[in-house]
């Protein structure tokens, strides 16, 4: 069953009961024929009153929902669509107390709904390739203002780093300081050794990341520097712009601890920003990633 470029009146007729949301995750997780997730068997008796298989071979009984992020969750399958559309379609996010109002639950429910879809599109991120051509590095502060502290003030700040393909996806993270160490690390994580270009401001931190086969070239910001040639960091920073807009507007404050998770949601979309299957790759990632318990998340 494909699902592409479906809009919110599409999705609620899709998706308007427990049985066709139980066949579609079938059919994204099984599309050659239920499998038992314990023994790999294709000989399954289906349970319909309960929305279960029972294996012939070693009779474990199982539904869709096992072992997946969907696992123990008790919110009926449609809510669980209906909020995976929501994030995925809302630029800049969607808070947990707009998932609240909108799915008649409780703000605990829409908060631990919402982190398990950013772990799941998180976990997407390991098996993309590493950046290449050319690149663009930045990082920026996020933080709110601290009463009698100056507009400058960045003791309260988390530095949040980000490099851009042109034309391609981003990868994003949190380093803990500005240091050479720090931005290189993550450049060697997320940008191939053949990059072409690697387009950064000024900071001294960025000195050396050229190689034989990688030109460096920066923009003197401080200089009001911005644009030299085909060289800029303007696709980066329009990233901090949508990164900002979407703290301040949508979550109004988010915790340091999962600021992560935020811009992995962030990643997410910008790198699905053309995809026409968006939603089902989305509920595929949800099929796939590890479950997330709610103990660890507050631990």
């Amino acid at each position: 069953m494909v699902t592409q470029n479906i809009n919110l009146p599409e999705l609620i007729e899709r998706f308007g009961s427990e049985e066709k949301c139980h066949a579609y995750l079938e059919s994204v997780r099984w599309p050659n024929g239920v499998l038992c997730p314990r023994c790999d068997s294709n000989k399954i008796s289906r349970i319909h009153k309960r929305h279960q298989f029972d294996c012939d071979l070693c009779r474990y009984q199982f539904s869709v929902r096992v072992g997946t992020i969907f696992h123990d969750s008790k919110l009926p399958l449609w809510k669980w669509m209906l909020a995976t559309y929501m994030i995925t379609q809302s630029k800049k996010g969607i808070s947990s107390n707009q998932l609240k109002r909108m799915l008649g639950v409780s703000y605990k429910s829409a908060w631990f709904l919402s982190h398990r879809v950013r772990a799941a599109m998180g976990a997407t991120h390991g098996s993309s390739p590493t950046l290449r051509g050319i690149v663009e590095v930045d990082e920026t502060f996020v933080g709110g203002r601290v009463r009698g502290k100056g507009l400058g003030y960045k003791g309260n700040k988390a530095i949040v780093i980000g490099a851009v393909q042109r034309g391609g996806n981003i990868r994003l993270g949190v380093i803990k300081d500005r240091t050479k160490k720090s931005i290189h690390e993550f450049i060697k994580t997320h940008v191939d050794d053949e990059t072409e270009a690697i387009f950064t401001d000024e900071h001294r931190s960025y000195g050396g990341i050229a190689d034989h086969n990688t030109m460096h070239k920066t923009v003197k910001h401080a200089q009001n520097e911005w644009v030299v040639g085909d060289v800029h960091t303007n696709s980066v920073e329009n990233v901090w712009s949508l990164l900002k807009r979407s703290i301040n507007g949508t979550y109004h404050k988010l915790s340091i601890k999962h600021l992560p998770a935020y811009l992995e949601e962030i990643a997410f979309r910008f790198n699905n920003r053309e995809n026409d299957y968006l939603f089902r790759d989305t509920v595929r990632a949800l099929l796939s990633a590890d479950q997330l318990q709610y103990r660890d998340l507050v631990a």
